[in-house]
């Protein structure tokens, strides 16, 4: 059973919509109890808060259901318990070996790093556009099932 854990900067906009995203393609596929899917944040500026309402409103456009969640923040020992540790962008992956204390297994990566065009995924935090998030979201974590 395959452990991801998505990981972004404050764990209330991209990596809680990839965890959705992500359970939402495994339970469309029945497989939704072989996976182990869930998300973390590098800091603690958002720790406790709720998932930002552009994702919650962005989700539930694309008809993806998701449980009441508040950030929480990655930990040393997730390195041990999750197979894949994906970041959303570069400064995450920094962060996350950071916390981790490197990456001798080679479970860290980006999202995009399983698509034909590796690339980070915008904050939209930072652009305010959660379309053009949700659409980078969605073909990582496709094109990470297919791989799977």
């Amino acid at each position: 059973m395959p452990k991801i854990l998505f990981v972004c900067h404050g764990n209330i906009c991209r990596s809680p919509m990839a965890e959705y995203v992500l359970k939402h393609l495994v339970a469309q596929r029945g497989q939704k109890e072989d996976f182990t899917i869930a998300s973390a944040a590098t800091s603690t500026e958002e720790i406790g808060n709720p998932v930002h309402r552009g994702t919650k409103r962005k989700l539930s456009e694309a008809g993806i259901s998701m449980d009441q969640r508040s950030a929480v923040q990655l930990r040393k020992s997730d390195y041990h318990t999750y197979d894949y540790l994906i970041g959303m962008d570069s400064h995450n992956i920094r962060n996350m070996l950071r916390i981790l204390g490197g990456d001798p297994e080679k479970k860290v990566c980006r999202l995009l790093d399983f698509t034909s065009s590796p690339r980070d995924i915008a904050d939209p935090w930072y652009t305010g556009n959660f379309d053009i998030t949700y659409n980078d979201i969605m073909e990582g974590c496709t094109s990470l099932l297919e791989q799977m």
